[in-house]
């Protein structure tokens, strides 16, 4: 007599035969196999840092063709062993990495040859038509080489880096440098096997010298970082985007690939980016830092006592040192302050203190030098004493070292109070002499 299963025993067998299917679909190329097991961690150093010719079949494990294939894709690795590599990555498991290449059906074979685009392999799918396509790859390899020609990505990027001032960027350092930063980027994307990335480099480099100060421009290499093309969305090389205000929302750059077109359009990007000018209170070592470290000049005003001017009479004074910064808003200028005596061994160094406010000096940290404004304390003489530092200035002045900078409470915009004098009498002071005294008066 035969027995019926009981459904829960029906359930635990197809369980168990699901599981076990599972994995042997998974398992289309066993540890064993000559096969190299490819995955987003090793891609990058198995298949592009590689030297010679890389062999890689995009696969899904249950792909009916990706199965039929797999002996002959072992036949090929142990052929080709010694000669080039042939791998093979799991397109189901590490979707993103498949679709940076277009993968969109199984299998797909694509060549990686040491610094050129990957190309299709659309030949007979058996072991002796793919090696003799990896053979014909792998002489033209060599004749480059013979020939002098560069393959390999890392002289390109050497060659776009170097007595460049174009900043080399990558995963590690993008958000620091970019996307943290409140100047203007402009980066290029490009990837070293592509010939317009090629042309468009001594012209990059060009505009990198000339904006030099003024806009910063960076390139990635997307062969090498990945994660950034995926990031941005970068479809086509070289693709050119421009990081301003909103760094989360940058914005192509669609005009001439020459070095005067991408000068010109940066320097319209930095108007419509930049930040209004600002007049800020030096009230610690860290504006110092900020705000007169990078800056070519740095116009530091010392404004009188609170009480000498009262609310108004400063107000009128940082009204005029803004009227400036606004004139001068192109120039990599900054413009800070400090009250009478707050800022006292700046003074110092700068020869200002104990009267003669307000005074300004035009100071260069990076060279440490600084020359004052001898004339008065007026728009049209301060423009003119602008003007002629960035000329280059006459008879600049040594710092004489680092001035230490304190930390001071920043003015609240209000009149200043006099402390309450406290009186007191002549007899409080002398005691009983005083009334002795009177006495024999």
């Amino acid at each position: 007599m035969i027995q019926s299963r009981s459904p829960t025993l029906n359930l635990i067998i197809l369980s168990i035969t699901l599981f076990f299917s599972s994995n042997l679909c998974h398992a289309l190329y066993g540890p064993s196999s000559p096969v190299l097991q490819l995955t987003p961690s090793n891609f990058k150093s198995k298949v592009l840092n590689a030297n010679g010719v890389v062999l890689v079949e995009f696969f899904a494990p249950w792909c009916g063709h990706c199965k039929a294939l797999t002996p002959i894709w072992e036949k090929a690795a142990a052929t080709l062993k010694g000669v080039a590599t042939v791998a093979a990555l799991d397109a189901d498991a590490h979707q993103a990495l498949a679709q940076e290449y277009g993968i969109k059906g199984f299998p797909t074979i694509k060549v990686f040859a040491s610094g050129k685009p990957p190309v299709d392999y659309q030949g007979a799918r058996d072991a002796k038509s793919i090696s003799a396509f990896v053979l014909k790859q792998i002489r033209v390899l060599l004749k480059e080489r013979l020939d002098g020609k560069s393959t390999g990505g890392s002289s390109e990027k050497s060659e776009r880096s170097a007595a460049s001032a174009s900043v080399e960027l990558n995963s590690s350092n993008f958000d620091d440098l970019v996307v943290k930063s409140k100047e203007l980027w402009i980066v290029e994307f490009f990837a070293p096997w592509c010939g317009h990335c090629k042309k468009l480099a001594p012209e990059w480099k060009r505009a990198s010298i000339n904006l030099k100060g003024k806009v910063k421009l960076g390139h990635v290499d997307c062969d090498a970082d990945m994660s950034l093309k995926s990031r941005f969305k970068v479809e086509g090389f070289p693709t050119i985007l421009v990081f301003g205000a909103d760094k989360d929302a940058p914005i192509p750059y669609e005009g001439a690939r020459t070095a005067s077109a991408i000068e010109s359009f940066a320097l319209e990007q930095l108007e419509t980016n930049r930040a209004p000018p600002e007049v800020t209170e030096l009230t610690g070592p860290d504006v110092m830092e900020e705000k007169c470290g990078p800056a070519a000049i740095c116009f530091v005003a010392f404004l009188p006592d609170i009480l000498d001017t009262k609310a108004e009479g400063r107000n009128k004074y940082l009204e005029q040192l803004l009227s400036v910064a606004q004139t001068f808003k192109r120039n990599p200028y900054s413009y800070v302050w400090a009250a009478a005596g707050k800022q006292p061994d700046l003074e110092k160094r700068v020869s200002v203190g104990g009267y003669g406010y307000p005074a300004l000096v035009a100071l260069n940290v990076k060279k440490g030098v600084y020359a004052p404004l001898k004339s008065a304390f007026e728009l049209e003489h301060i423009i003119e004493f602008v003007k002629e530092a960035g000329r280059g200035g006459k008879g600049n002045l040594a710092l004489d070292g680092a001035p230490e900078i304190v930390k001071t409470e920043a003015w609240d915009g209000k009149d200043g109070e006099l402390l309450e004098e406290m009186e007191f009498s002549l007899e409080e002071l002398m005691g009983e002499d005083v009334g002795e005294t009177k006495d024999e008066l």
